[in-house]
């Protein structure tokens, strides 16, 4: 399924990413958060995908609910 996973968001603070996931899981669309900043240097972006068949529903989301 990883192959099929495509980029919808992506935001420096774990919080939009939650509230992302949460309008998302609504619509009944589920997501997977890759989290790329490092623990001691808050440094690096959280990224949101979503399964290729959902991506263009999920963009529509996110544009509606962009924070």
């Amino acid at each position: 399924m990883e192959e099929n996973l495509k980029e919808v968001f992506t935001a420096g603070k774990m919080y939009k990413i939650e509230m992302i996931q949460q309008f998302l899981t609504e619509k009944g669309i589920e997501s997977f958060v890759l989290n790329q900043r490092g623990s001691e240097f808050p440094v690096g972006e959280i990224r949101l995908f979503v399964d290729e068949k959902d991506e263009a529903k999920a963009r529509e989301i996110v544009v509606a609910h962009e924070i």
